[in-house]
């Protein structure tokens, strides 16, 4: 059964008709969900799986307790060492759902170091992604280290400079590098 990682910035907490959209050939197909617990895109996911009725969704958190699962659907807890704080505590529960998937769909901001992190750890496995790029209103499929350099590209360079600081997104942005091309299919 294919897999979708679903996730984004939590500063996107609302879905235009364009991602739901999206979101409904999900559905009609009958994929497999897999979502994080947190408030924003995770939270707006959940939102309108509970109220499409949609079943096929596994809620994921890092730790003991989760944030939201809006529809009590099925549960996964990825154990965190307790000395992890902040977003490395929660990028465990990332990295996990990214191997769990066949293809991700991202809600970015073009500044939230979390989402772009999760870009690049699916890129990183050769798993596509479709990119939803807030600032211009556009999806983007990134299949390549190219196409996620243009992508990085459309955003500020003060954002980028920022996101490029934290420790984690630039080592995956230098080992994406050295992937492979793969193809996007849906």
């Amino acid at each position: 059964m294919t897999t979708v990682f679903l996730s984004g910035s939590r500063a996107i907490s609302r879905l235009n008709d364009e991602i739901k959209e999206r979101l409904s050939k999900i559905i009609e197909k009958d994929f497999s969900v897999v979502i994080g617990d947190a408030n924003g895109s995770d939270k707006a996911f959940q939102i309108f799986f509970a109220e499409q009725g949609y079943q096929n969704v596994t809620i994921y958190c890092s730790g003991e307790t989760f944030r939201n699962n809006i529809g009590h659907w099925e549960t996964h807890q990825v154990i965190v060492d307790s000395k992890l704080t902040g977003r490395a505590f929660y990028t465990q529960k990332d990295k996990v759902m990214a191997q769990h998937a066949d293809y991700g769909l991202v809600l970015w901001d073009g500044k939230s170091a979390g989402a772009i992190s999760n870009v690049f750890e699916m890129l990183s496995q050769n798993k596509p992604v479709a990119v939803y790029f807030s600032p211009n209103k556009e999806f983007i499929n990134l299949k390549t280290v190219q196409d996620a350099n243009q992508l990085l590209e459309k955003c500020e360079q003060k954002d980028i400079e920022d996101i490029a600081k934290k420790p984690s997104v630039n080592k995956l942005i230098r080992w994406v590098g050295q992937s492979q091309q793969i193809a996007l299919s849906f």
